[in-house]
């Protein structure tokens, strides 16, 4: 017996094991990336847009969480909220009321982004605040002249001092989801591991390709990451393989489970990073900062 299962293990001299590797949540072999070297200097920041129309998805979880990853890896970092609920200035405990915040910027009542920004508890991670009077921009925008390029006016003014730029977007595809991915060099679209989030990511997909083809050249998908993923669910792996098989490389390998620690860490108003830095939900924020370096997303 036990000379029949080393024949099982081995094969002609062939490791089994080698030929055969441990395959992750997307069907690929499971990989890890390593640390990233350190920056010798900062800037200019490449901008990413978290985009989903579909709103619980993930997209402010994951701007706080790989923001944070990123920081701690020695890249500066700005976040701007750019969804009027202010989810992602709450999630990082900053000041959102009676302080400069990206409406004043789009108004062009503040002139200076550098007035807007404000530090978090996370070294190098900083942000700009939106609260519910960010709701009244697309009104008010509506006339305005070249309406879907103001932000990218915004952040042009401090692109140089940073090493990435991460937009948090509301769930629609309003003008000002259009005014973010103008001002965009990617796009990471979160995608909730459940049919009905499965359905529209086609249609963001279309309203990037127009972006690209009228107002932004530049901008191209940078990965769709797998979020509230749960192993024990058929209809978790299935979404996920549909996603994989429609995609392709474009998945990220990383995926994010689903777990209580996130709303935990939101009410605390930590990333996860920090509110549970040996959780596994914080490590699979850090292997996507990881993972977006090393697909050359970010520096």
């Amino acid at each position: 017996m036990a000379r029949s299962r080393d024949m099982s293990a081995e094969l002609d001299g062939v490791d089994v094991q080698a030929v055969s590797p441990k395959l992750g949540p997307t069907g690929r072999p499971a990989r890890t990336f390593g640390e990233p070297e350190p920056l010798g200097s900062h800037g200019p920041a490449r901008i990413i847009a978290l985009c989903n129309q579909k709103g619980g998805v993930g997209k402010t979880t994951t701007t706080i969480s790989v923001g944070a990853a990123l920081a701690d890896y020695g890249r500066r970092v700005l976040a701007i909220d750019f969804d009027p609920q202010g989810a992602l200035s709450a999630g990082l405990g900053v000041q959102t009321h009676d302080v400069p915040n990206i409406y004043d910027l789009l108004l062009g009542t503040l002139k200076d982004p550098h007035e807007a920004i404000q530090q978090t508890a996370t070294p190098g991670l900083d942000v700009i605040p939106a609260n519910i009077d960010l709701s009244a921009a697309e009104v008010h925008l509506v006339n305005e002249v070249a309406r879907e390029q103001i932000l990218a006016g915004v952040l042009r003014k401090v692109k140089d001092e940073y090493d990435v730029i991460l937009i948090d977007c509301q769930p629609s595809l309003g003008l000002l989801t259009v005014n973010a991915l103008t001002a965009s060099h990617g796009v990471l679209i979160p995608l909730e591991c459940e049919f009905f989030a499965l359905r529209g990511v086609a249609l963001l997909i279309e309203t990037i390709e127009k972006v690209k083809d009228r107002l932004n050249p530049a901008i191209q998908l940078d990965g769709i990451l797998a979020t509230m993923y749960d192993s024990r669910t058929l209809h978790s792996r299935e979404v996920l393989e549909r996603v994989v098989e429609t995609f392709g490389d474009k998945v990220f390998e990383t995926v994010i489970g689903r777990t209580i620690k996130f709303p935990d860490a939101s009410v605390a108003a930590a990333p996860i990073t920090q509110f549970a830095p040996e959780h596994a939900a914080a490590e699979a924020y850090r292997q996507l900062a990881r993972e977006l370096v090393f697909r050359g997303a970010v520096a």
